[in-house]
């Protein structure tokens, strides 16, 4: 164990103290990227909001045309020429034969188009519903990876301070050796120290650079930094729970559903018949005169057990179907809500627990020891050790804040609107 003087000891405890405190009370401030812009910087960036922008925007323009009538047909034709006969092969010798011009409109029964209407209406809240869940799915990731690269920089700020305070640490060490009174292992106390920060500034090194690659994947921005304050969001169980039915989730659901209903309106139609109107004129030799036709042609469902009953039944059994799955949805959603109110308040429990209770009996017991260490009652190892589960317990402190600050984020923008 390393022996040094008390004073210099002291100012070693004392410094590293210092930095201690300093980290914990003062977030790190090193971009202009805040909570709040940084959600709003994705949300008119995404790639993906852009693309479901644009999938809606083709729902509704193709809702437009969705109950129209189909254009009508022209038709051109050549009649009654003579192939045998003592005719064969001429225009002008059989009364017959005729040049025809026509003009036809399908009619599609009103049930019909009425449900390619709600059909492509349907199409539409999909569309929507797609629109929100991806807009939510933004925020979210979002949200998250500016928290981690938010306490991942502070915890990275925290390690740096601790390993500059081994400074005070290194001189003294090398003043002991070279007046021959401590031995050479001790030496290399403060180099384990270093080694074992290294280790753990390199993982959580790894954890900023993680976060913002995903906080440059949905703000555009290539290097964003953590700015400002947390998001303090407020959990109010009551409320998410009322607002389970209005999610993105089930709104898509019932979108689905909304779908499946268009398509039965769609199977019963063709239970009614379509007709269609056709108007020809012909013409023939002038010895012969013009001719004119008007017909009507009607469908006929006769046969709607083998054809649109099974349609229709099916029809029926898709739309029961997701009526099942949206209520399924929803109890997962109202499951996953409970689970993560529970992990909420575990770890608010830890937070309070940390704050009010281990960090506080942490840096008495440091006090006290250096104190102790002072009077020459305790030795520098146990000192510096004491000091070191300070630090440990402020960073356990701030890993239990971030797990929080997570939770918050993740039950306010999953099950609610946000409110920073």
């Amino acid at each position: 164990m390393i022996m040094m003087p008390r004073r210099a000891v002291r100012r070693l405890l004392l410094s590293i103290g210092a930095t201690l405190a300093s980290a914990w009370a003062v977030p790190v401030s090193a971009g202009p990227l805040t909570y709040e812009q940084a959600v709003r910087l994705a949300a008119a960036n995404a790639p993906s909001l852009k693309a479901r922008a644009a999938a809606t925007a083709g729902a509704r323009s193709s809702a437009v045309a969705a109950d129209r009538l189909p254009d009508p047909t022209l038709d051109l034709g050549l009649q009654n020429f003579p192939v045998s006969g003592p005719n064969a092969g001429s225009f002008t010798r059989d009364d017959f034969t005729m040049a025809t011009i026509g003009f036809s409109q399908t009619f599609p029964n009103l049930a019909k188009r009425h449900a390619r209407a709600a059909r492509a209406a349907a199409d539409i809240g999909i569309a929507e519903a797609g629109e929100l869940v991806e807009g939510r799915n933004v925020r979210l990731e979002t949200a998250l990876a500016w928290v981690d690269l938010y306490y991942g920089e502070r915890r990275l700020r925290q390690l740096d301070l601790l390993d500059a305070s081994l400074d005070d640490l290194q001189k003294t060490v090398t003043a002991r050796l070279a007046s021959g009174s401590a031995r050479p292992s001790q030496a290399l106390e403060p180099d384990q120290l270093r080694a074992a920060i290294a280790d753990r500034r390199a993982e959580m090194a790894a954890v900023v650079a993680q976060a913002r690659a995903r906080l440059a994947r949905y703000t555009g921005d290539p290097d964003p930094q953590a700015t400002g304050d947390p998001p303090m969001l407020d959990v109010d169980p009551i409320r998410l729970r009322a607002g389970i039915d209005a999610l993105p989730a089930l709104r898509a659901q019932d979108a689905r559903i909304a779908v499946a209903e268009a398509d039965v309106r769609l199977a019963r139609a063709d239970k009614r018949p379509d007709w269609k109107v056709g108007v020809t004129y012909g013409r023939r030799d002038p010895m012969y005169g013009d001719m004119a036709s008007v017909g009507v042609s009607i469908d006929l469902p006769l046969f709607a057990g083998k054809r649109q009953n099974p349609r229709i039944a099916a029809s029926e059994s898709l739309a029961q179907g997701g009526r099942f799955d949206r209520e399924a949805i929803r109890r997962e959603l109202v499951a996953q809500l409970d689970a993560d109110l529970a992990d909420h308040a575990m770890h608010l429990s830890r937070l309070r627990n940390a704050r009010e209770t281990l960090v506080p009996l942490a840096r008495h017991r440091a006090e006290l020891d250096r104190d102790s260490y002072g009077a020459g009652k305790l030795d520098l190892g146990a000192a510096l050790l004491t000091t070191l589960g300070l630090a440990e317990a402020e960073v356990e402190a701030l890993n239990r804040e971030a797990d929080v600050a997570r939770d918050a984020v993740r039950i306010t923008i999953t099950y609610g609107e946000e409110r920073p």
